[in-house]
């Protein structure tokens, strides 16, 4: 047994995890000892301006410091901690690399997109049956969405091919969605823009060869929170769940066409998310509805795991 930490710091959001790697006769699994996320927004305005701002950068150094002090009570042995798509695009990223050796003791990784869809991957299909394969696992996140085909025998992992693209919900909630709620005519063109996104990381995939797509993160598992009909946000009750291509339709309808006001109301609804989900709830629906013109899959696995449970196990092994 290994104690870890792994830190995932994205556009949006700064989680925590500690955990225990144990070898198993099935493979590598984690039980978890702490984990986290809070939103810090380290993205915001990047799509812009090309800058961390400030203040940005300050909501994350406080959420670290207060994730470094949690995981050096741990034990934690190793930590590995990640930065994606804000920090590979922000011109002044250094100022942010200098923040967290100072706070963390040691470098970020400013992973590559690929990067994240690989440990996306080995994150989110632990759990999934391996006779669900080949899997698609997608990652939408805050600046971008990442697309990782392989299969798993839950001891190993074969890659068929990732792809990453440059919009996720926050950046499309920024460049397009402006008004209190969306206009249609906003709304017709930011599914444009995501549909023409989206295709051409499709097309350089092998996505006719999938069984199962698996979608993770904050916008999957808060879609899955609204399709549930759950009066709270409970993690149990939302991994590993099927939801149905119509339903992501459904509620994507909804996210787009209900005011902050009435998203901030709902119970499941985490409040860094209020603002941005429908930009993400559009690019999931969006991505299904492309995923079905090329292969006949009616509905979606939504997991809680997902990068952050990718670069734990990776320390473990």
């Amino acid at each position: 047994m290994t104690r870890v930490a792994a830190i995932d710091c994205g556009t949006n959001s700064i989680r925590l995890l500690v955990a225990d790697v144990i070898n198993t006769p099935a493979g590598f699994t984690l039980v978890d000892v702490h984990r986290e996320m809070r939103v810090v927004r380290l993205g915001e305005g990047v799509d812009q301006t090309g800058v961390l701002q400030t203040g940005a950068i300050d909501r994350t150094w406080a959420a670290l410091s207060d994730y470094t002090a949690i995981l050096r009570a741990s034990g934690a042995t190793s930590v590995r901690m990640a930065a994606t798509s804000a920090t590979r695009d922000a011109s002044n990223r250094n100022d942010f690399v200098e923040m967290v050796r100072r706070t963390l003791g040691q470098d970020p990784e400013v992973i590559t997109g690929n990067e994240e869809a690989e440990l996306s991957f080995r994150g989110a299909i632990g759990g999934v049956a391996a006779s669900g394969g080949p899997y698609m696992v997608v990652d939408i996140g805050g600046g971008s969405t990442e697309m990782v085909i392989g299969t798993t025998n839950n001891v190993q992992v074969a890659l068929a091919g990732s792809a990453s693209v440059n919009i996720g919900c926050v950046r499309l909630t920024e460049r397009l969605l402006h008004s209190d709620p969306p206009t249609e005519a906003e709304i017709d063109q930011a599914r444009q823009l995501v549909t023409h996104v989206l295709s051409e990381g499709l097309d350089s995939l092998p996505v006719a060869s999938i069984k199962t797509l698996v979608a993770v993160a904050g916008t999957a598992t808060t879609v899955a929170a609204a399709a549930l009909h759950l009066p709270t946000y409970d993690p149990a009750k939302i991994h590993l769940q099927r939801i149905s291509a119509t339903q992501v339709s459904e509620v994507a309808t909804l996210m787009l066409g209900a005011t902050t006001a009435h998203r901030a109301a709902l119970g499941y609804m985490h409040p860094g998310r209020v603002d941005v989900i429908g930009g993400g709830s559009l690019i999931l629906d969006t991505l299904v509805q492309l995923v079905q013109d090329r292969v006949h899959l009616d509905q979606i696995t939504v997991s809680e795991h997902d990068i952050l449970d990718g670069l734990a196990l990776s320390l473990g092994q």
